[in-house]
């Protein structure tokens, strides 16, 4: 084995692979080094390298295009030192995980790169907001990864039946996502979680108090990440976690554990919001027009489900808002879809016009 074929091995732990290697080749020639990012903090990185962890600038690869700098889980190619030692490029990604910044602007943040599990950390502490859940699961199935829902602080929930309800509410909100319930406390569930995320790379997400840093702690076997009480009044948790930081799991696979987010605004996510309300994407076309609101239209298959108790009612008003949150987002750089909302929204006002003339119609 050649120095070079020895040196990329060392990073197989992160998740080193061939193409990984075929796609690093055209560097490899300008003398620079393989690494992937472990760790971001305004305008430094940690790069994880053959030799080591390395502190590096990204000045080089930091444009205005926040979509476009250096991430947690990025492969990047780095100089092989100096002082200050730089990033010189990132290798195109596989996945990125991103939200928009604020509810009122249309940047992205990509929180994690190069993603194969997403795992949305649910605290049952709390009632469950099942509409949280559906957001990031968009998010995550927008991303390319595979999403997972994990129900922290099962042991909170002595009542097995009561338990089987709340996982059963999950599921259905989280069509072909696993759902596993885990008690870090009580080392319960979690064999099942570590087999799961034991190849790949895995991200946690989830709100403040959740249980995130718990959890990592109990897959690295290891107390890697401070761990605070939540309060007993709602949950919630202090930022434990103040930065994005990516650890080698001792049985396999790479664990990426993120702040706790109180945002979580949707990002060109309309592909992800359909694969989270497969049952009503699946509705709508049956519906007779291809392009139905499922509000007033005739022969509407969705809302006859809903009528019908088939479809919960509470998932198509989930399902409105979040694709009305993504056309909002995306008509901001998108002058086509901002004609088709005006379209839409003089249509609504002239159905809505129309229904008053009618009643004064019949009152006179």
């Amino acid at each position: 084995m050649t120095s070079t074929s020895a040196e990329f091995a060392a990073l197989a732990p992160y998740g080193w692979d061939d193409s990984w290697s075929d796609a690093f080749a055209p560097y490899t020639a300008d003398g620079l080094l393989p690494g992937r990012v472990v760790r971001v903090d305004r305008g430094q990185c940690d790069v994880m390298t053959a030799g080591g962890v390395v502190r590096a600038d990204t000045a080089f690869v930091t444009p205005h295009d926040p979509m476009r700098v250096v991430c947690t889980g990025d492969w990047v190619a780095v100089e092989p030192g100096g002082s200050p030692r730089y990033v010189r490029a990132y290798l195109p990604r596989r996945t990125a995980f991103v939200r928009s910044t604020s509810s009122k602007r249309s940047d992205g943040q990509i929180l994690a790169a190069n993603v194969d599990h997403a795992v949305v950390a649910v605290s049952l502490a709390v009632e469950l907001d099942l509409g949280r859940v559906e957001r990031f699961l968009a998010l995550a199935w927008e991303s390319g990864a595979q999403p997972v829902v994990v129900l922290t602080k099962a042991d909170l929930v002595p009542d097995p039946v009561t338990l089987a309800h709340l996982v059963q509410d999950v599921e259905t909100t989280a069509p072909g996502v696993p759902v596993l319930t885990v008690s870090a406390l009580h080392d319960e569930g979690l064999d099942v979680l570590a087999a799961l995320v034991g190849s790949g790379t895995s991200v946690l997400l989830g709100q403040s108090g959740a249980g995130k840093s718990t959890l990592a702690n109990a897959l690295v076997g290891d107390d890697v990440m401070d761990v605070r009480a939540a309060r007993d009044v709602d949950g919630k948790g202090r930022h434990t976690t103040t930065t994005r930081n990516l650890i080698a799991l001792p049985t396999g696979g790479v664990l990426i554990d993120t702040p706790g987010l109180r945002g979580v605004g949707l990002y060109d996510a309309e592909s992800g919001v359909g694969q989270v309300f497969a049952e009503i994407e699946e509705l709508a076309g049956r519906c007779r027009f291809h392009d139905c609101a499922h509000e007033s239209e005739p022969d509407c298959a969705v809302r006859f489900a809903v009528e019908d108790g088939v479809l919960p009612a509470r998932r198509l008003d989930s399902y409105r808002k979040l694709m009305r949150e993504n056309q909002w987002i995306v008509a901001k750089t998108d002058a086509r879809v901002r004609a088709e909302l005006r379209r839409e929204w003089k249509r609504k006002g002239a159905d809505g016009r129309a229904a008053m003339e009618a009643k004064r119609g019949r009152w006179t």
